[in-house]
């Protein structure tokens, strides 16, 4: 019955599925594979030995193993495999052999390194990706973030507030795009005047400390 459902879960999966039946009922550690389907795949065949979670079940003959499912390990080829083992056990609820399915993801895992040397930024550093804008929506993000850097909207800004915002606006370059200006005194709703007289405040503080 076991073996048809190792032949069976091979046959749905392909070729690059290994379906390994171990006997671990007795204690012959180098020879527990039974069964094998698409042994090609780690370079196995029956009567060969298992790997560490099989040589673990033999060593220490855990009643109440968990099944290990979804790990990676490389077999002797060279290939990278994504292992499942699970525990089957008799009448008497004991452990008596284990089925193991290996996928082989060499392939996949070449074509992951690739995909993620492509879309990593060169900058290790960076979190976010970086929002690619129109100049109007940059001007419009500008305007927006300086009224939190103020913390209080426009109706409950006096002067300082708004020499504040504008002054943060003109430092990150809100000023390089077209008619901003009108735009900026409209919503802070000051002058055009106004507006540049509030830039020059700050030129003019600037040099007196200079």
């Amino acid at each position: 019955m076991l073996k048809q459902i190792a032949s069976g879960i091979a046959a749905q999966f392909g070729s690059n599925c290994e379906v390994v039946i171990h006997d671990v009922s007795g204690k012959k550690m180098d020879h527990s594979i039974v069964y094998i389907e698409n042994g090609h795949v780690s370079g196995r065949k029956v009567g060969d030995g298992g790997s560490h979670v099989v040589v673990e079940q033999m060593i220490q003959e855990d009643a109440q193993p968990q099944d290990y499912l979804g790990y990676l390990t490389k077999s002797s080829n060279g290939k990278v495999l994504k292992s499942s083992t699970m525990y089957i056990r008799n009448s008497r609820g004991k452990v008596v052999a284990l089925l193991s399915i290996n996928f082989d993801i060499s392939a996949l895992s070449m074509m992951d390194a690739a995909v993620r040397d492509l879309i990593m930024p060169r900058d290790s550093a960076q979190a976010e990706p970086e929002k690619i804008v129109n100049v109007n929506d940059l001007l419009e993000e500008l305007i927006q973030q300086s009224v939190a850097l103020v913390g209080k909207p426009v109706a409950m800004m006096n002067k300082d507030d708004k020499v504040k915002a504008i002054q943060f606006l003109n430092q990150n370059g809100a000023f390089l795009v077209t008619k901003s200006g009108d735009k900026i005194a409209k919503y802070f709703g000051i002058s055009k005047y106004t507006l540049y007289s509030y830039i020059d405040t700050k030129q003019q503080e600037g040099k007196a400390h200079d």
